[in-house]
């Protein structure tokens, strides 16, 4: 089998914040859609084992930034490759009404959350947020791909990311 066609399905790039009490917490994920209109419900993928899949469990909300093709691999790489158990990711952030950490730069829209649902696929949770709050940004840039990600900026799949073929 060939894991290398999975990279043909269509993914973007988010950063999906949500709290620990006072604390901030998220991470990089690739997997995001809209799944109904009225009202809107967002679907979006994390690994069980991170530390923001705790959060989201225990707060019932997050909030997806949708990065753009300005962000870097440094920012991504933040959110990406450590725990917020140990480190604070959102150092340069704005909350929205919900409260919830979205990005300040590098992003093209953000859309906050409040989980109706959730399924549990194998190492990972599907959650499903019904639409609270949202607002795009003035950008030049388009949202990031997840193949972008990779050709243009040389990203690399961490093994928690529900597209790691390993």
């Amino acid at each position: 089998m060939n894991k290398q066609a999975l990279t043909s399905i269509s993914y973007g790039m988010y950063i999906i914040g949500t709290r620990d009490g006072e604390r901030l917490a998220g991470c990089t994920i690739n997997t995001a859609m809209q799944v109904s209109s009225a009202p809107v419900v967002i679907a979006v993928c994390v690994n069980r084992s991170n530390y923001t899949n705790e959060c989201i469990k225990r707060t019932g909300s997050f909030a997806l930034s949708v990065l753009s093709e300005d962000n870097t691999a440094k920012s991504i790489g933040i959110f990406g490759f450590q725990s917020g158990r140990t480190v604070d990711k959102f150092t340069d952030c704005q909350l929205t009404a919900d409260g919830l950490p979205v990005l300040k730069n590098g992003i093209c829209a953000w859309l906050s959350c409040r989980v109706v649902s959730s399924i549990e696929v194998e190492s990972h949770t599907v959650f499903f947020g019904e639409l609270t709050d949202a607002e795009t940004v003035e950008t030049d840039f388009p949202p990031m791909t997840y193949d972008y990600y990779h050709k243009v900026i040389k990203g690399k799949a961490p093994a928690a990311a529900p597209t790691f073929a390993g």
